[in-house]
């Protein structure tokens, strides 16, 4: 047999095939786990905005109704105390809220 030929071994063939199969599929399979990332991350963002506009406008909600009921009273320091509560409420909020969303648009 000349030098330049090589016999087949299909041993080292089968190796060599199934060597390139399971780097195929690694492949495969870091690209689908890269894409379900990058959904969770998508998904996370979109259920982080609804709950922070959710919580915003509950928060808002209560500090109205609570302004509300103290005005019932007609007592006036009673209502500007609760006003400036309320007022204060809505302000954490907003100031809180604005920074969760630049976090979660991140």
């Amino acid at each position: 047999m000349p030098a330049s030929q090589t016999k087949s071994n299909p041993v080292a063939d089968s190796i060599e095939t199934a060597a390139d199969r399971v780097a195929e599929l690694n492949e495969k399979t870091a690209e689908r786990v890269a894409e379900l990332n990058e959904k969770a991350v998508e998904n996370g963002k979109k259920a982080s905005t609804a709950y922070l506009e959710t919580y915003e406008k509950a928060v808002i909600q209560f500090a109205d109704g609570y302004e509300k009921a103290a005005g019932a009273t007609r007592i006036e320091w009673l209502t500007t105390v609760a006003a400036t509560q309320a007022d204060f409420a809505r302000e954490v909020t907003k100031a809180y809220t604005s920074a969760a969303r630049e976090l979660v648009a991140r």
